[in-house]
């Protein structure tokens, strides 16, 4: 049995790391770090996301403020709404909750978020620093951000000599993911569902990233003795044996067999997903002190 990287602790690290820095930042400045979150429509688990952020922004110190807006908000109004937000000095990151209502265009939105308040790390100035290797003054999107921090609790900061494999190619975790740990010193391969003889390709990596949306997808048989798993998926699926119309949360990676073969390897639940929460905060928190001219802290 392998060890198993538990997101839950490092994210309360990270988070503790964030009350630290966001307390000094006003005691010295009079700064309080601002998030503002947005969320339009009534879709329960984008509420559900919306109300930990916030939560989780006060519990931090910040002056966390949510706007909940119907869902026949319009275009203009919406846009209107980013740019008072992208206006105001005393907010430093923005996050519109996604997805948003179909008939909304949701990267017109994105992309109008200043980058320096993109604390999703979605807009592209903030992706293209990431992929040119600026992570000094860039944005980086939450989820790879926090896989990142579990590989380098495994492996170390210098990732030098080591093989990674990330299978999906999204915008949102695939490629930025890659980028990071090409940025520390690793070999990367990016495999999708296109890529042939996966599990071959699979089975040459040190660290394994999966993040396909597919349940148990990654087998035993697809993972080098001695690897670093990284599981992203989410899936939820049916579970009989806990009784009529129930059902459980599992990984891309079939975990139970896995976990004999990988030397670390991270659960579902509470691997990867409480590093994505943990990980805005400290973005809104590195976004306040760049707005004060403060050396932002480092996570």
């Amino acid at each position: 049995m392998g060890k198993v990287i538990d997101g839950k602790q490092v994210a309360a690290s990270v988070i503790d790391a964030v009350k630290t820095a966001t307390s000094a930042l006003e005691k010295e400045t009079g700064v309080k770090t601002g998030l503002a979150v947005v969320i339009v429509g009534d879709d329960p688990a984008s509420h559900t996301y919306v109300n930990s952020k916030s939560k989780m922004a006060k519990e931090c110190g910040f002056n966390s403020i949510q706007h909940t807006l119907p869902a026949e908000t319009t275009q203009g109004e919406l846009a209107g709404l980013v740019r008072s937000l992208n206006e105001d000095p005393s907010i430093h990151g923005i996050l519109v909750q996604l997805p948003l209502p179909k008939d909304l265009d949701a990267d017109a939105i994105i992309q109008s978020i200043r980058p320096e308040k993109d604390v999703d790390g979605l807009h592209v100035v903030n992706a293209g620093k990431l992929a040119t290797g600026d992570l000094a003054t860039g944005l980086i999107s939450c989820t790879p951000a926090g896989a990142m921090l579990l590989v380098r609790s495994i492996n170390g900061e210098d990732l030098s000599g080591l093989n990674a494999v990330v299978i999906g190619r999204s915008n949102l975790f695939g490629k930025p993911m890659a980028q990071l740990l090409l940025h520390a010193n690793a070999t990367v391969a990016m495999a999708h569902s296109r890529t042939k003889d996966l599990a071959t390709v699979a089975r040459g990596a040190d660290i394994l990233v999966a993040a396909v949306g597919r349940p148990e997808m990654v087998k035993a048989d697809w993972i080098k003795p001695g690897a670093t798993v990284i599981d992203v998926g989410i899936n939820r699926i049916a579970a009989p044996e806990r009784g009529e119309g129930k059902s459980r949360l599992v990984g891309d990676v079939a975990y139970a067999e896995a976990s004999d073969l990988a030397a670390a390897i991270t659960p579902v639940p509470g691997g990867v997903g409480p590093m994505t929460i943990a990980m805005l905060m400290a973005n809104t928190v590195v976004a306040a002190h760049r707005a004060a001219g403060r050396q932002p802290p480092t996570f």
